[in-house]
């Protein structure tokens, strides 16, 4: 390359190449941001020495989770970066790459775009690696000293907790604007192809982190709740239980490390498609604007989740509202969001096709759809609200009539959560409808694909809105396991009731925290995966202007055929990701019981042996990994070799609905069912009366949280990087299947080999589970 930054030869002002500059050093700020937050969390003291040994054995188990995990993963992410550079080299340049690098040879053009999309891979993948890894190991580090700060103090304990998750939130920020700014300054226009493999990268770590963490928390918690609450009326975590701190271990690996990597991996992928657009419009146009502006927007994002962050705090030492100071810095970031939105926009955006207003708006829908999201999913899960309240009155009636009330409220989240994305997306179409566009229509573009693609910008900004809190949302979500895990090593640890109080009252929030960054992070897919629909068909466009001339046409047979494959590949994977969890907690629920039948056991004078039932799930846990992650790849992969291009897109069409629709209904489901519990257990114990726990209406919620779990952390969670991992494998094959379109003898040998991968995946995950070596407990 004659540079080393291509974005210096598009042409830019001298404001916007100082301007990309800041949006790099922003990035920077964000991760130093983290760094200063990690020194002040580890200055705090851990407390007694009963603490550290709870701590130190969920410690242990966090680090040989994740070490075993990296070993799996490592081998497919290779395999991957390999095809990734073979997914460009074998294909010739589009048009649009022998513009972009003229005068270079087609072999030449080829052989850079290929690296640049392979290591831009590499380089998703482990930015999405450190999120979870990282952020996971500071939020074990976290916990104990929340619970030695709420021995004397609510508001520490409050800071504590909440800045240790906003460290995970400023990694995902920091590196999610660092990646996407350096492949654009690296690639300039041509910077499509390389943030599709940043965004792949990410994607797959994040479904990888999500499949495993989510089978890891409910083997040990579905196992931990059946024998020690329903069997043994034990508290939640009784040091007597075997597998409570396999659970402790699962809130981290689960909660934390696989929300983490999910979100980043929305963050990355709304910023792919964001800019993938904005340079088809400035192809059209020549206006810089619409590809600069996301990552302004992006940089703005960062800066105002630090204010808002760093402002939740608690007014008292005894008590106070934990949720409300949490919305309250989430709503101070989302002010300071819009209005600098809007001061950039009007500033730099006054000369673009349509004005300024239309992408500020685009942007400001986006924060307006993460608040009412957010409070959507609050009243769904939420313990102060009607469908909560509904679940926990229907335990009168025993396991059935909980079950029966919570699959009728999760129902009907789903459709209000579709009716508020419809809404939103509608919103992004009337943005930006009627953008004049006859100065730029041309025998290349048509004024019908031009709006077209004015429309799914709007669109993918409003992505870019939504995941500008991203500090917020992961710090929220953090701050869910790590008050969950304080509250366990309060309990194990014996702390005196005050502590026990305050950990249990941010215990409680950060249920509906973690509930609700599932509701963003859902939405988020949604919208991403729609950007994502509509690149596809705009690349495909760049590639061959006749493949998709007419549109995807649900009427033609082969496209509805698509649609029904897409619909369907949610149930299937949920179906396998669930059939996990049920193995591993089979397996667990054997364990803890034959740990009870130990003498000393159950009467507290002998110590279980935690670290089987820790490897318990930790073998689980990666056996089906590479089962779902084949599933996601190879599916879109078969149908476009065998269907085309057009089939193709409606299978990404079918996933998109089926898929949202399946994962907000699992996701509010299962956290409305956990909050019922939650409200039967802070009643009065009266077994008489039928009220708090050990009663017949708290072992009617408890099994009605145990059929919820894998729903809400396991299968619902997953579907989200699942349904990007489509899009993405969808694009990045768009042009393969495009230029290779006769269905050859070859194509049919290897879509047929394909097909046999997906039956080895299937069968293999119904396999039943081996046996993990000899107990190290020896009975008596």
């Amino acid at each position: 390359m004659d540079q080393i930054f291509r974005f210096l030869e598009m042409g830019l002002s001298s404001f916007e190449v100082w301007a990309t500059w800041l949006v790099l050093a922003i990035a920077f700020v964000g991760l130093l941001y983290a760094l200063y937050l990690r020194r002040q969390i580890l200055a705090e003291e851990k407390g007694t020495a009963k603490m550290i040994e709870v701590w130190e054995a969920i410690r242990q188990g966090a680090n040989a989770y994740l070490t075993r995990q990296l070993r799996t993963i490592l081998p497919f992410i290779v395999i991957l970066t390999i095809a990734l550079f073979l997914s460009v080299y074998i294909v010739p340049p589009t048009e649009f790459s022998l513009e972009v690098f003229a005068g270079y040879s087609e072999n030449t053009i080829r052989l850079i775009v290929g690296i640049g999309r392979a290591v831009a891979f590499v380089m998703g993948a482990g930015f999405s690696l450190m999120v979870g890894q990282l952020g996971m190991r500071m939020a074990v580090e976290g916990n104990v000293r929340v619970a030695n700060a709420a021995r004397t103090s609510f508001k520490d304990a409050l800071r504590i907790a909440y800045r240790t998750g906003t460290i995970t939130g400023m990694l995902t920020d920091g590196l999610g604007l660092l990646g996407g700014t350096l492949i654009f300054m690296l690639f300039g226009k041509a910077a499509p192809d390389a943030l599709l493999g940043f965004g792949f990268g990410g994607t797959l770590i994040a479904l990888f982190m999500r499949v495993g963490g989510g089978i890891y928390t409910k083997a040990a918690d579905v196992g931990a709740d059946l024998v020690g609450k329903v069997e043994q009326d034990m508290p939640e975590d009784d040091p007597r239980n075997a597998a409570v701190i396999a659970d402790l271990v699962g809130d981290n690996v689960g909660d934390c490390a696989g929300m983490a990597a999910d979100i980043f991996e929305s963050y990355e992928v709304t910023i792919v498609s964001a800019l993938i657009l904005g340079v088809t419009l400035t192809l059209i146009t020549g206006y810089n604007e619409f590809i600069l502006f996301p990552l302004f927007v992006r940089g703005i994002g960062v800066l105002a989740s630090i204010v808002g962050t760093y402002l939740v705090k608690g007014q008292s030492d005894d008590s106070g509202n934990a949720m409300q100071a949490i919305f309250r810095g989430f709503l101070t970031s989302a002010a300071i969001s819009v209005v600098l939105f809007g001061a950039v926009a009007l500033v730099y955006l006054p000369d673009i096709p349509g004005g300024w207003w239309r992408p500020f708006l685009s942007t400001a829908a986006g924060v307006g759809l993460a608040i009412v999201i957010d409070r959507l999913t609050d009243y769904f899960t939420g313990t102060h609200y009607r469908p909560v309240k509904e679940i926990r009155d229907a335990t009168s009636g025993g396991p059935a009539t909980t079950i029966l009330s919570g699959l009728a409220s999760g129902y009907e989240s789903a459709v209000w959560s579709v009716i508020v994305i419809a809404a939103t997306i509608v919103a992004a179409i009337l943005i930006f409808n009627g953008v004049p566009t006859e100065q730029f229509v041309s025998a290349r573009f048509s004024a019908d694909f031009i709006q077209f693609t004015f429309v799914l910008y709007g669109i993918a900004m409003t992505g870019i809105g939504m995941l500008t809190l991203t500090g917020n949302n992961v710090a929220m979500d953090s701050f869910g396991p790590i008050s969950d895990n304080a509250n366990g090593i309060g309990e194990m640890a014996g702390l005196e009731p005050k502590a026990r109080k305050i950990m249990a009252d941010l215990d409680a929030v950060g249920n509906t925290t973690k509930a609700i960054t599932k509701g963003i992070a859902i939405g988020s897919a949604v919208i991403a995966a729609v950007s994502l629909f509509g690149s596809f068909i705009t690349d495909v466009s760049l590639v061959d202007p006749e493949a998709l001339a007419n549109g995807i046409r649900v009427s033609s047979p082969l496209v509805f055929v698509g649609m029904l494959l897409g619909g369907a590949l949610p149930w299937m994977f949920s179906s396998l990701a669930i059939r996990a969890v049920s193995r591993a907690a089979g397996q667990m629920v054997d364990e803890v019981r034959r740990q009870f039948r130990i003498p000393g056991i159950l009467e507290g004078t002998r110590k279980p042996d935690y670290a089987r039932a820790v490897t318990i799930s930790t073998i689980a846990a990666q056996r089906d990994l590479i089962n779902l992650a084949v599933l996601a790849v190879i599916t879109p992969i078969v149908v476009g070799l065998l269907l085309q291009v057009e089939a193709l897109g409606g299978f990404q069409a079918g996933i998109i609905v089926s898929g949202m629709l399946l994962a907000v209904f699992m996701s509010n489901t299962g956290g409305a069912w956990d909050n019922g519990k939650k409200l039967i257990e802070d009643e009065e114990r009266d077994l008489a009366a039928n009220t708090g726990k050990g009663s017949e209406r708290h072992k009617a919620a408890v099994v009605g949280d145990t059929v919820g779990d894998p729903l809400k952390d396991t299968a619902g969670p997953a579907l989200n990087p699942m349904i990007k991992v489509v899009n993405l494998v969808s694009l990045i094959i768009a042009p393969i299947v495009v230029r290779y379109s006769d269905r050859s003898i070859v194509t049919v040998i290897i879509a047929v080999a394909l097909i046999g991968l997906l039956g080895w995946a299937v069968m293999r995950s119904k396999r039943e589970a081996e046996p993990i070596a000899a107990p190290t407990v020896r009975e008596a």
